[in-house]
């Protein structure tokens, strides 16, 4: 038996194999080749008992023949597997490898190019409908759907307050830059929005885009049996992140560490792999599908992260799980980025297996679901450390550990200002000097309170004007340690009261 035999019988039925021990179910196997052609290939192993013994085929030279024509008059546009006969012993078998194809969709001619049409989930055949079927299309022509103009509105159906609000006033969102960002297109002699542009910053999203929104909710147990608490979230897609997070945080629960100083919450949620996994999925979602939105379902043991539309072609669960990546969004994949939600194209995936193996959590699950990709987060209770149980020696040395772990710079700066008074949020990105962005904010801001290291003065109202941020008793430790500040271009420190003006 050959090494790449025994390779593939050691292996499931899957989204790319199949077995099959005859011909005596022709269309199920026309259905199969169809679904490989569609989707991410595939081989399909001819004369495989249900035991995954080898039982080889009667007449290969004939089945061979036989399987040939069967393609040939019965599947549109003409598809060509590779065929192979394969000697095993005394026996030998068929074996069909089928690539992704650029004249997808692939289908029967009966029923035909409408209800003939197959995709591989997992390791079952689907038949496609409309809105996979367009997608397909699209694909195979090279058209991406956030980029398609919507030529029955205008430039004033866009948020363009909303979006210059997240941008910040250093990034001016002109004609010239919204066309080159694609969130407009001239199209027949006048700007219009993209498919993108409404989906990001659209003033009335759900009418064009009805199921364009978030649905979260809290369950009891492990399943979705006993709902306990749900939201619907319709913000904007960039500010749903900070949404969905507050959901999630609203029922998780919090632990205390260096307790003798300052309380230092550590959530019994893995919030950093959530929010790469929430930004994954409003970026790859397929906004074109009707009939389901994200969901987010947050169970005792683990969250779902469920998003419509099923993996691109050529894609599998193994390819993303090794970095591999496909932009399905490119539009809203580049609003993301440049509001500092992505920081490196591709890696989502890879790093929240990489960030939870690191947590000592149970390796992330994504699985492959009617409606699209449901990626599974394992939740981990965390134990609380009690001031009691440390010396000040070795809560000294915690904190110097975490300290060097993810301070940085930019955050060293902001707590010496805190230390003198508080300071607004515009004061503090400026002395970091940052731009007055939400996401500058949301990310440089919001990790030093989520941490200890800041705190509100006004802690009722968060979205008060009047708010203030001032260095914690840990903040203060923080800077009681050998922390350089960042030098501006002339060689000073960026400290409170020498910023450059």
């Amino acid at each position: 038996m050959s090494h790449m035999l025994e390779q593939l019988l050691r292996q499931a039925e899957s989204k790319t194999l199949e077995f099959k021990r005859d011909l005596s179910s022709p269309r199920n196997l026309l259905k199969t080749l169809i679904a490989f052609a569609n989707t991410a290939g595939g081989r399909v192993l001819i004369g495989i008992s249900d035991h995954k013994q080898v039982v080889g085929v009667s007449d290969p030279l004939a089945d061979e023949e036989r399987i040939c024509n069967l393609i040939a008059d019965s599947i549109s546009p003409r598809l060509i597997p590779n065929v192979e006969l394969v000697s095993s012993g005394e026996h030998t078998l068929l074996i069909l490898e089928v690539f992704p194809s650029n004249s997808r969709p692939h289908y029967l001619n009966t029923p035909g190019p409408d209800q003939g049409v197959y995709i591989r989930l997992g390791s079952s055949n689907r038949q496609a409908g409309p809105d996979l079927i367009a997608e397909m299309r699209r694909t195979a022509m090279g058209i991406v759907f956030d980029e398609m103009p919507m030529l029955e509105l205008s430039e004033s159906d866009v948020d363009l307050i909303a979006a210059s609000r997240l941008f910040g006033t250093q990034h001016p969102l002109d004609h010239k830059t919204l066309t080159t960002l694609k969130l407009l297109r001239q199209e027949q002699g006048r700007l219009v929005p993209t498919h993108g542009a409404i989906l990001l910053f659209g003033k009335d999203r759900i009418q064009h885009f009805p199921d364009a929104w978030i649905q979260c909710a809290r369950f009891r147990g492990l399943d979705k049996v006993d709902i306990f608490d749900q939201a619907e979230i319709h913000a904007h897609l960039p500010e749903a992140v900070t949404s969905i997070e507050q959901f999630l945080q609203k029922h998780a629960f919090k632990t205390a560490q260096f307790g003798a100083m300052r309380r230092q919450d550590i959530w019994s949620i893995p919030i950093s792999i959530l929010r790469e996994a929430i930004v994954n999925a409003l970026v790859h979602s397929d906004y074109s599908q009707r009939g389901t939105p994200i969901r987010i379902a947050f169970f005792d043991d683990r969250i779902d992260i469920e998003s419509p539309g099923l993996l691109l072609p050529g894609m599998t669960i193994e390819d993303m799980k090794n970095g591999v990546s496909r932009i399905r969004n490119p539009v809203i994949a580049r609003i993301f980025r440049e509001l500092g939600l992505i920081e490196q194209w591709g890696s989502g995936i890879k790093r929240i297996f990489s960030e939870a193996q690191k947590q000592g959590l149970p390796e992330p699950r994504i699985t492959e679901i009617a409606t699209g990709l449901r990626l599974s987060i394992y939740v981990q209770k965390t134990a609380p450390i009690m001031a009691s149980s440390l010396t000040s020696e070795q809560v000294s040395k915690q904190v110097r550990e975490q300290a060097s772990a993810y301070l940085s710079d930019r955050a060293r700066i902001m707590l010496r200002l805190c230390s003198v008074q508080p300071a607004s949020k515009a004061e503090l990105l400026s002395a970091a000097r940052l731009s007055n962005a939400y996401m500058n904010y949301k990310r440089h801001i919001i990790p030093l309170v989520e941490q200890g290291l800041l705190e509100l003065t006004i802690p009722d109202r968060p979205q008060s004007p009047f708010q203030r941020y001032r260095s914690t008793v840990l903040g203060q430790h923080f800077l009681g340690m050998d922390m350089p500040s960042l030098p501006n271009e002339t060689g000073r420190q960026d400290l409170p009261g020498n910023q450059q003006k």
